[in-house]
């Protein structure tokens, strides 16, 4: 049986790090924009609809 000894350096933790939080921080703003777009272009179908009726 082989030991693995598995050790991250500082370097690489940190990088790993960064690398999360920023893909986590970019997720959140462009859910949100996404989000405010959708939102907007439903209301302005549903205000066609009603200023077609």
């Amino acid at each position: 049986m082989t030991n693995y000894l598995l050790y991250i350096d500082p370097g690489t933790g940190s990088l790993f790090f960064q690398a999360i939080l920023s893909a986590i921080l970019t997720l959140s703003v462009f859910g949100s924009k996404l989000k405010i777009f959708v939102m907007h272009f439903i209301r302005s179908i549903r205000s066609r609809k009603g200023s077609e009726e």
